[in-house]
């Protein structure tokens, strides 16, 4: 069992920064593949970015590509979500989540509650 807990979402305007963090507790932090999503109101959640449990393969959806960057601290057993130049489009609740076999952009066992993220224009 794999416990989350995001934190560091607020309200910012368009073109600040943010940086989401995730710690997770219960197992080897390093043997999971970690990732974020997003869901925006009325709208299905989405992918945001994933990385591997060595850190060293990173993977992104296209609309945060070049904004965003994904990283990892396997010492503290957190993982981070660099969001830059923010848009109104990514206001939405961002969630943590951890799996220890895939490596995907929908597979993943374990959920952190979310955190909530508002661009404003």
């Amino acid at each position: 069992q794999v416990q989350l807990v995001e934190s560091g979402g607020g309200l910012v305007q368009a073109g600040d920064s943010l940086r989401l963090s995730c710690a997770a507790s219960g197992r080897t932090f390093s043997n999971y593949n970690m990732a974020w999503f997003r869901q925006a109101p009325g709208k299905e959640r989405e992918f945001v970015a994933a990385i591997s449990g060595h850190g060293r393969i990173t993977y992104y959806a296209d609309s945060v590509k070049g904004r965003f960057t994904i990283s990892r601290d396997n010492a503290k057993n957190t993982v981070y979500l660099q969001m830059n130049s923010l848009k109104p489009e990514d206001t939405a609740l961002y969630y943590c989540a951890a799996d220890s076999l895939y490596f995907s952009t929908t597979s993943y066992t374990y959920w952190g509650q979310g955190t909530q993220v508002t661009v404003s224009s």
